[in-house]
């Protein structure tokens, strides 16, 4: 492993770092989530407000993130601890929530892909995917405390990507997530580019990219299309999950964080825009072939790829081979994801206790496989739709809002512009400190009052009361309280005692 003086790992090049920060921004919400929401936002016209939000808060939280990290050498609750001590866990919240929550699920997911990549040889999702989805593939129960019976082909994909996950961290900073991003990048690329030029040779095509891009400009005078788009900005850019801080605190003194900023962001949305062409070439298809509207043939997130797609693909001639290749793309853009999670609290775990990497990295993979076992049961699908809504609605909101007031307010924000100038091609300017004091908290905090006002309104997808407290809002309160724990335990090293490098 490649170590630098101060006995932190570090990427061979900044290429590595790159790949890996496009892999773990890069994931299964990029391929149906947002051709979905640029659909139900005005199409062509959604690109506006998500051009905006890519430019006034992903790309400086991004490079808040990044120069968090490099700057402060740490992982976030290292980091943080370095700005302000008190403030050290917020680091362990964003790392505590994401480890024991949202890759416990997401791994799930990735199993679920799996299972479909193996399907697509035969079509073995028969004649009603729907059906064999939500009635045979996930017998969903009745109610997430009816927990029901655990799949069995779901656990053993889950079983088989949690050691993927394993072995790719335990091969270490450079000599595993490095290669393998390397490898996943390129093949993800690869593939997508064959479903794109494939799709484009379907009849309907031209009926699904006109619901793709043609733009409804009404849209755009309600709030929640705007919403939407700072939201699925901040989610795909995995902003507030400590990876980015803990990516760039691998990167040697001398590195370019701006131009680093724009190439990731701009590689992460041009993939969902170019993504969303084979989507929507599919859901042309079907349309066609079945004389349906396209608005009867979208669905929503979940649907769109294990309903509809392999609906399209029972159509489709070779629809066996393209299904391979579209779970196969699924599966890779899961584990580029997968494994940053791991290494975020792996890192934090180090730079606190100074414990065994290889010990933590086979303890914790071992605890987030028991953890997903929820998810694999007939109630999983319900357990997971709350965990997710909780987690990524609140928690990411929060850490990006406390994020911006920590770095903003209580710290040198203007240090920290000087530092990123001082080493980067690509100057900042000082709009970049309005957005991060003042535009971007707002922002942040419309969405969090929005969700908490529909949430007191009605209860989320009708379930119980009951079942969003015990589940949701219980799942929030046990992560704060871990965050404050580790916090609150004694550093075994002397990374805490260290200045940042622009000091």
């Amino acid at each position: 492993m490649k170590i630098r003086g101060d006995g932190r790992s570090q990427w061979n090049n900044q290429w590595g770092f790159i790949v890996a920060a496009v892999g773990s921004a890069i994931g299964l919400g990029n391929i149906w989530r947002f051709s979905y929401m640029a659909y139900e936002n005005g199409g062509g016209a959604f690109l506006i407000p998500y051009l905006v939000a890519l430019f006034t808060a992903g790309l400086p939280l991004l490079l808040l993130e990044f120069v968090i990290g490099h700057e402060r050498v740490g992982s976030a609750p290292l980091a943080y601890a370095k700005i302000k001590e008190r403030w050290e866990w917020l680091g362990w919240w964003a790392v505590t929530f994401v480890m024991f929550g949202i890759i416990l699920y997401y791994v799930v997911v990735i199993a679920w892909c799996l299972n479909f990549f193996f399907l697509s040889f035969n079509l073995g999702w028969g004649a009603d995917p729907n059906s064999f989805f939500f009635k045979d593939f996930l017998k969903v129960s009745g109610a997430p405390s009816e927990i029901g019976g655990i799949r069995e082909r779901i656990l053993l994909a889950t079983v088989f990507i949690w050691f993927l996950n394993w072995l790719i961290v335990y091969r270490g900073v450079d000599r595993g997530i490095e290669v393998a991003n390397k490898i996943f990048m390129p093949l993800l690329f690869l593939l997508t580019v064959v479903l794109v030029v494939w799709s484009s040779t379907l009849e309907g095509i031209g009926i699904g990219l006109k619901a793709y891009i043609t733009p409804d400009f009404s849209k755009l005078a309600k709030p929640k299309v705007w919403i939407d788009a700072y939201s699925q900005i901040f989610y795909t850019l995995t902003l507030g999950f400590g990876i980015m801080i803990v990516y760039a605190s691998y990167l040697p003194e001398k590195t370019n964080l701006s131009k680093s900023s724009l190439l990731i962001a701009f590689l992460n949305s041009g993939y969902s825009l170019f993504a969303g062409i084979a989507t929507f070439s599919i859901l042309g298809y079907m349309a066609t072939q079945q004389g349906k509207e396209i608005s009867e043939v979208v669905s929503q997130s979940i649907g769109l790829a294990f309903v509809a797609y392999p609906k399209a693909l029972s159509l489709i001639p070779g629809g066996n081979i393209f299904g391979v290749i579209f779970f196969f793309c699924l599966v890779v853009a899961g584990l580029s994801s997968a494994i940053s999670i791991i290494e975020a609290f792996v890192s934090a775990m180090i730079d606190k206790f100074d414990m065994n990497r290889t010990f933590l990295i086979t303890v914790f993979s071992i605890l987030g496989l028991l953890g997903s076992i929820i998810f694999t049961t007939e109630a999983g699908l319900l357990w997971l739709d709350i965990v997710d809504h909780f987690l990524t609605h609140y928690c990411l909101v929060a850490v990006g809002i406390l994020e911006c007031i920590l770095v903003g307010w209580l710290f040198r924000l203007d240090s920290m512009r000087q530092y990123i100038n001082r080493i980067s091609s690509v100057h900042i300017g000082p709009w970049w400190n309005f957005l991060i004091k003042f535009f971007i908290p707002c922002i942040l905090l419309v969405i969090l009052i929005g969700n908490l006002y529909s949430e007191l309104k009605e209860p989320y997808e009708g379930y119980t009361w009951s079942s969003l407290f015990f589940i949701g809002w219980t799942w929030i309160v046990i992560t704060l309280i871990v965050a404050f724990i580790l916090s609150s335990r004694p550093w075994r090293t002397n990374k805490r005692t260290g200045e940042g490098r622009s000091e």
